[in-house]
Formats: C-alpha cells, sequence, structure tokens
C-alpha cells in the first residue's frame, strides 16, 4: 500500500502517514526500523505495510516507493 509521509520525529522514529484517502495512520520506531531507513521527509511517497482493519489498523513496515 502508499501513503505520502505526514509527521516524523528524528529523535523516536515514529510518525504518521496519509492514505490515499486522506486517513491519517501512525507508526512506531518498530515500524519504521524494519524498513532500513536513516530519515523521512514530510510529503515523501512510502510504501507501508499493515495488519488489522479500521480502528484497529496498524502499520508494520515503513519505506520508500520506489517505482
Amino acid at each position: 500500500m502508499q501513503a505520502t509521509a505526514y509527521t516524523y520525529d528524528f529523535e523516536t522514529h515514529s510518525g504518521s502517514v496519509l492514505l490515499d484517502d486522506g486517513t491519517p495512520v501512525e507508526f512506531g520506531p518498530e515500524a519504521f526500523e524494519a524498513g532500513g531507513l536513516r530519515l523521512l521527509r514530510v510529503g515523501q511517497r512510502v510504501r507501508i505495510e499493515t495488519e488489522g482493519e479500521g480502528k484497529s489498523l496498524r502499520i508494520t513496515l515503513v519505506t520508500l516507493q520506489t517505482f
């Protein structure tokens, strides 16, 4: 699934993304570190992996979207 980086805290490696329908979803440091990233800029397109649905949706991986 693709999304856009919405917030990112460099110190905690957590933040949030906006899904393509505009829904914000938060991610923790585990999801960020699983993607092997060192930095994330607001507005970057990212690829995410999730589990659960609705209010229990949880991001398990954040990585850069490549073409």
